[in-house]
């Protein structure tokens, strides 16, 4: 048997679904150009891929086809050279589909295999998100913002061929700089882009990670029921309507929380999330209402609290809020957990205040899909001058 490579694609659902497929594809293409066999396939996430839910796309690469049979075989590879990751978000954890709980982003890592995120953030502050892995593996940061484009349109701003370029460099034996800047010329028709990709070459670099690096908490999981283990005929058991909230400062009981599905916990779909500031809040109910997930839950005294496990972070709460900074996005990298909201105003509302003034001080700008025509072109700029080293 030859060598068997494999890479994983960690993205956002509809946002990022051409960038991963782009890239993906050309790592086969680029291995194909030193002789070697390969193929590219995805993994839908919900409905499919709704919301940015997180999903995943591979690359199996081989030096020989009877070794790629062997890795076709799998449903999906069980463990990868390569993780890359578009969203660094996603470092937090990834539920890419509904029956297997979060898993961490690097859980399919091979020893010493390297984690590729695209990022602003400090290799510190990515660690710090990802769950520990038993055995040491290495980290390389892209540097450059997210790239988010809608469900038609992609943002054609080099991250695929920067990434590519940096593959080239964390794993050679794959394929060379030459290769894949042969395989963007002949896909894409740009010599940009394939500048691009060997300026990502040059600057690549990676840590390593140590076993005891990390968020050190065990993702939540569940365990499928056996099949003789299922009620009997076509059923399920239902989730129970729900039930009064308590006041955790004087345990008035009142207003309406709804039970939610206890497995399929949203949140991983987030690249940002609501803060509310409950002082100005008017009780309008429009939060509440127009909530696709409905993910709010009223306190006793009539206010909405954003339930942080099932919200998806959509930002529809923040676009029909008539109060000016009443609801703020911010990005998701800022929070260590989804604790309520209202519970910590309720228990210190100084402390609150001040806590809510850092978070919203540098808002990020919202980024899911496409809102206007040209949008896109005019974010492009910012990440060519990136990706040229300028």
């Amino acid at each position: 048997m030859g060598r068997l490579f494999a890479i994983e694609i960690i993205y956002r659902g509809i946002f990022q679904k051409t960038l991963a497929t782009r890239i993906q594809r050309a790592i086969v293409l680029a291995a194909h150009n030193e002789g070697k066999v390969g193929i590219s396939f995805g993994r839908y996430g919900d409905s499919p891929e709704r919301n940015g839910i997180p999903a995943k796309g591979f690359a199996i690469v081989a030096t020989d086809p009877t070794t790629l049979e062997e890795g076709m075989a799998k449903y999906e590879p069980k463990e990868v050279d390569i993780t890359i990751c578009v969203d660094d978000t996603l470092c937090k954890g990834v539920e890419s589909w509904a029956w297997y709980g979060l898993q961490p982003v690097n859980r399919l890592l091979k020893p010493g295999g390297t984690l590729i995120v695209t990022s602003r953030e400090t290799p510190e502050t990515i660690i710090a998100m990802t769950h520990r892995k038993e055995t040491p593996y290495n980290l390389s940061i892209i540097k450059g913002t997210v790239s988010f484009s809608g469900l038609w349109v992609y943002k054609d701003d080099h991250t695929d061929v920067r990434i590519l370029g940096t593959v080239a460099r964390i794993l050679p034996d794959l394929f060379s700089l030459k290769s894949v800047q042969k395989a963007i010329v002949s896909e894409w028709k740009s010599e940009l882009k394939a500048i691009s990709a060997a300026n990502a070459y040059e600057r690549a670099t990676s840590i390593t990670v140590k076993p005891n690096q990390g968020n050190p908490e065990v993702p939540y999981k569940f365990d499928l029921p056996k099949w003789h283990e299922m009620r009997d005929g076509i059923s399920i058991p239902s989730i129970p309507a729900g039930h009064k909230m308590d006041d955790p400062k004087n345990h008035t009981e009142g207003g309406f929380q709804p039970d939610r599905n206890p497995t399929f916990l949203k949140f991983s779909t987030r690249t940002m999330r609501p803060v509310v500031n409950f002082d100005t809040c008017i009780k309008c109910t429009l939060c509440w209402l127009q909530c696709p997930d409905s993910c709010f839950d009223v306190t006793p005294e009539g206010l909405y609290d954003a339930n942080m496990k099932a919200c998806c972070g959509c930002g529809v709460c923040e676009a029909v809020c008539p109060v000016k900074n009443c609801v703020t996005m911010v990005n998701e990298a800022e929070f260590k957990d989804n604790s309520s909201q209202w519970e910590s105003w309720r228990q210190d509302k100084d402390g609150y205040k001040v806590w809510l003034e850092e978070k919203i001080k540098n808002p990020a700008e919202r980024s899911h899909g496409f809102r206007y025509r040209g949008q896109y072109e005019e974010q492009i700029p910012e990440m060519l001058e990136i990706a040229s080293g300028k």
